[in-house]
């Protein structure tokens, strides 16, 4: 079929045969089918949806349209995790030393941050020298002898999902479930892994802002990860507030790190010990995500998972003696309090808006030619449901830049106090496997 036909078809609420969406697919990749019918089909597809078995070969189009690695060389079976993103969120630091501590190996590819603040990769370039390019020898290698790697999403990897989602970006079809869950699992079904974990964020500060679709979302991936026989768990975690008290990425280190070392940030611990968790099941680690649970909770501090990270940031040419102290690599030229003007409690934070402020102490991008400094920070010290008082300090801005009073007009949006305290939510609302 044309093209045009195959808009027309979608339009018009009918499905695209497997042979026809890779041939849109393939034609799409190679320049022969221009963006503007492209632009057309995720309109179509934005209003019509897409069947299960249409986003699955969709999803498999976009796999085979670069290159797929090839993880047969790491010994044991490989877990991948991912997050849809949130502020604070610096989950991965956390359970990829964890899961790799118990000997499950993490052969991990990760995204550079667009707004808010970085990605995970951001986040350990403040490690100075940390190489995010390792060759496929060297990442293979590293994964069996320290059972860790994370490096950034090779050149060729879902070249189809790269062009589609660029069109996306500029023609309002972004927020589309058929589109968002099939460029997600591409690209983790790409990437190698035996089993896949996703960590789908609701609320504020996430994409996806209701539970409902949160878990239409989750459940809609985890549908494609069984369809290509990937065992694939989503768990639905909270993102009203930020994760933790640090946000940026320096600082987002150093929190990981003193969870790694035992402190009880409790939403990170939880929300971590979750997915580390279903990823150890998975793996064949643990019969049970009860068990499993219970006992990565006693390992997570007792050491072994921080020597895990050390290994990995040396391993990968990064400073690793900052594991041990942070502070070289946090320092800033200026320093600003946010205070509470009336008290109360904490009812909400509007974690989108703490984002923004970060991104404009410098600790994200506006665009992707942005430069992020490491050291830009917001350290929340009152979070939902705690007391303050008039003046009281609720977060302490950091930055190199002359950008803190801007910064501070958005954590006064973010932050509303209320006479009456919140009731707590829950921090996973649901799993669906």
């Amino acid at each position: 079929m044309r093209m045009v036909d195959l808009i027309a078809t979608k339009r018009d609420g009918g499905e695209l045969a497997t042979a026809d969406i890779q041939a849109m697919v393939e034609g799409f990749t190679n320049g022969e089918i221009p963006d503007y019918q492209m632009s057309a089909m995720s309109m179509a597809i934005f209003y019509q949806g897409m069947s299960d078995r249409e986003i699955a070969d969709l999803t498999m189009a976009m796999v085979n349209s670069g290159d797929v690695i090839d993880l047969s060389r790491i010994h044991g079976k490989k877990v991948d995790k991912h997050s849809t993103g949130g502020v604070g969120d610096k989950i991965s630091l956390i359970v990829a030393p964890l899961v790799a501590s118990i000997g499950i190996p993490v052969a991990k590819m990760s995204g550079r941050g667009l707004g808010h603040t970085g990605g995970t990769i951001d986040k350990l370039e403040a490690f100075p020298g940390f190489d995010v390019e390792l060759s496929e020898e060297a990442f293979v290698s590293q994964v069996n002898d320290i059972k860790m790697a994370i490096i950034g999403q090779t050149g060729n990897l879902t070249p189809a999902d790269k062009k589609l989602y660029a069109l996306r970006d500029v023609t309002a079809t972004v927020n589309s479930i058929p589109l968002i869950a099939s460029s997600i699992m591409s690209k983790k079904i790409a990437a190698g892994a035996d089993s896949i974990v996703l960590d789908v964020k609701t609320g504020s500060g996430a994409f996806m802002k209701s539970f409902e679709d949160a878990k239409a979302l989750a459940t809609e991936m985890v549908s494609i990860g069984k369809s290509v026989n990937r065992k694939t768990v989503a768990v639905i975690t909270d993102m009203d507030q930020p994760l933790g008290f640090e946000i940026g990425n320096a600082n987002e280190v150093k929190e990981a790190i003193e969870v790694l070392q035992g402190k009880d940030v409790r939403d990170l611990k939880v929300i971590a010990l979750t997915i580390a968790s279903h990823m150890a099941v998975l793996g064949d680690f643990y019969p049970t995500f009860d068990e499993a649970y219970a006992d990565l909770e006693t390992r997570l501090g007792n050491g072994a998972a921080l020597d895990v990270f050390k290994k990995f940031i040396a391993a990968q040419g990064g400073d690793a003696s900052l594991v041990d102290d942070m502070t070289k690599a946090l320092e800033t030229k200026y320093e600003k309090t946010f205070v509470a003007s009336k008290a109360g409690y904490v009812s909400e934070i509007i974690a989108d808006e703490v984002g923004v402020a970060a991104m404009i102490l410098g600790a994200g991008r506006a665009t992707k030619a942005d430069e992020i400094d490491h050291a830009a920070s917001v350290t929340l010290h009152k979070k939902v449901g705690d007391r303050v008082e008039v003046g009281d300090v609720i977060a302490t801005l950091r930055s190199n830049k002359e950008t803190l009073d801007q910064a501070i007009e958005k954590m006064d949006h973010a932050y509303h106090i209320s006479e009456t305290k919140p009731a707590e939510r829950p921090l996973v609302h649901a799993v669906i496997q």
